[in-house]
């Protein structure tokens, strides 16, 4: 028996000499504790994933390949294989190295280097080309990293290399049951390659991405194990049957693959991570007794603890009676902290001073937006103050189109349900209220409302949620031009006019805050349009 252990951990992108640390201890506790032969990590741990433009500078270079060194002679009695960038004169490799007995005494480069989606590798690395494949207890192993493990090339060229298993390092962003996509590439690799295949992914929220864990094994005859613990850090074991190809977990808790928990939980993994690995220890938004103030409150009380969580209600003479009372009543079901600051002075200031300017043009969107800035600057003061991080709390289907107000609700540092859909934003918020009560039912059921005007719903300006969604998704996510949304049997009118909502809205989110990506396109590093373009999709301001 092989006995392998997998670090499903999370490392902070350019803290070298705390993930150092932190690897010397998986080190340790592999050995130690678990009697392990040999113990993975996931890609780049050395430095956290993605380092981005850090890889550019000579001194993180320097500082990486030093720890690595360090590290190295630090390890005997267990084979390591570590992920970090190495340069060599001019060119950088992500790559990992074999550690034993104080040697480097192997090195993979990666092959597939990804430049799509969240992923520009190539803007950093040069690929590899040579397969890496050593010997533990006389099995042969072979490494490959993340990319590798999507394209059939690099564990074929393992195999053909004598390896009688596969160990893939990971550094695997999430998006929306990507569990699922996973099993179906290991089972196509494994096809291939006739080997049994363990997949190690990291952990943690990285700006605005979320790492989810979930690592996977398949045995050499097509039997995947069940994903690993979901945004959890696990030393997670298993044991290989190299004459048969069997694999046997030996400490492998099984992670959550709902989908709607899943997401709960990746949301709040980010979240948390993004205030406490930025130095806060506390956040502020606003709370208007709306659905997407309501979920925000719910993650927030769940991710920090409700003691760390203010929420502000922030009246105006639109805010309704039934708002407060929702508010006030979700505030005490979560156990938040609470303050109650009237923007109707700030705004009638705002207008006095304005109304000589103005003259007699009549009122239109403009002074519903003072209302939404008054609310910004209140939140953005309690920030400043007291040293909370603010949370923007707008959804997708509002970000799509510019239903959101730039300086004012959009207002944060971080948004934590940016990238999901209204429709989402409801499924997750009934998901929740099945755990415990979070969300008063009342807020769930009312119309949607921004109550900056009298009897103001979100329908009075945009369509209905479902169809909006729905267009949201086949033209920002899926790229769908008009023609076939609009075969799909959506009006025409409705979806040129979200198109072309979508399109002047750019803008605006170019502004917006950093958010935890769910989707396979989010807005922000995902979907990179241009603000100033002559392209028009046709019909929607006449042709490109």
């Amino acid at each position: 028996m092989l006995k392998i252990a997998l670090a499903q951990d999370d490392f902070l992108v350019g803290h070298i000499t705390g993930n150092k640390q932190r690897i010397l201890e998986r080190v340790e506790q592999a050995r130690d504790q678990l009697g392990a032969d040999l113990l993975l990590f996931p890609e780049l741990a050395l430095t956290g994933y993605p380092p981005e433009d850090l890889l550019l500078r000579p001194g993180f270079m320097r500082r990486a390949a030093e720890a690595l060194a360090e590290i190295a002679q630090a390890v005997h009695g267990i084979d390591v294989v570590l992920g970090h960038p190495r340069a060599e004169g001019d060119r950088r490799f992500n790559s990992l190295s074999w550690l034993r007995d104080g040697q480097v005494i192997g090195t993979y480069d990666k092959w597939d280097l990804p430049n799509y989606a969240v992923f520009d590798e190539q803007r950093y690395f040069s690929p590899g080309d040579q397969p890496l494949v050593i010997d533990v207890k006389g099995v042969p192993v072979g490494v490959i990293i993340c990319e590798d493990t999507w394209t059939p090339a690099a564990a074929a060229a393992a195999r053909e290399a004598g390896a009688r298993i596969i160990l893939s390092s990971n550094a695997s962003p999430y998006y929306r049951r990507k569990h699922v996509d996973r099993a179906e590439v290991l089972t196509a690799r494994q096809k291939e390659t006739g080997l049994p295949i363990v997949y190690l992914n990291c952990v943690g929220g990285q700006d605005e991405l979320v790492f989810d864990g979930h690592s996977v094994a398949i045995d050499g005859h097509g039997k995947l194990l069940p994903p690993a613990p979901l945004c959890e850090e696990a030393l997670l074991c298993l044991n290989l049957d190299a004459e048969t190809g069997t694999l046997e977990p030996e400490h492998w808790p099984t992670g959550e693959t709902d989908d709607l928990p899943v997401i709960y939980h990746v949301l709040k993994r980010g979240l948390r991570d993004y205030v406490f690995k930025n130095k806060f220890e506390s956040v502020v938004f606003g709370i208007s007794g709306g659905i997407d103030s309501s979920l925000t409150a719910a993650l927030a009380a769940d991710a920090l603890g409700p003691d760390k969580v203010l929420g502000v209600m922030m009246p105006s003479r639109h805010t309704s009676e039934l708002s407060l009372i929702l508010g006030t009543e979700q505030i005490d079901l979560l156990g938040i902290q609470y303050e109650n600051i009237s923007i109707e002075p700030i705004y009638q200031a705002q207008l006095k001073q304005l109304a000589e300017v103005f003259g007699d043009r009549p009122e239109n969107f403009t002074e519903e937006n003072l209302q939404a800035r008054a609310r910004g600057n209140v939140v953005m003061a309690l920030s400043n103050k007291f040293g909370h991080l603010p949370l923007a709390t707008s959804n997708k289907s509002e970000l799509a189109v510019g239903y959101s107000t730039i300086y004012g609700d959009m207002c944060g540092g971080y948004s934590p349900i940016k990238d999901c859909l209204k429709g989402l934003v409801y499924a997750l918020s009934d998901w929740r209220n099945g755990l415990s009560p979070a969300i008063p039912q009342g807020i769930i059921d009312r119309p949607p409302s921004a109550e900056l005007r009298p009897d103001q719903t979100d329908q009075d300006s945009l369509p209905p949620y479902d169809v909006l969604d729905d267009i949201i998704t086949r033209y920002v996510e899926q790229d769908q031009p008009i023609s076939e949304i609009v075969a799909t049997g959506v009006d025409e009118k409705t979806v040129r006019r979200v198109a072309g909502m979508v399109l002047a809205s750019e803008y605006k989110r170019r502004q917006g805050a950093p958010g935890p990506r769910i989707t396979r396109k989010a807005f922000g590093r995902d979907r990179r349009y241009p603000i100033t373009s002559g392209w028009r999709d046709s019909g929607v301001f006449g042709a490109g």
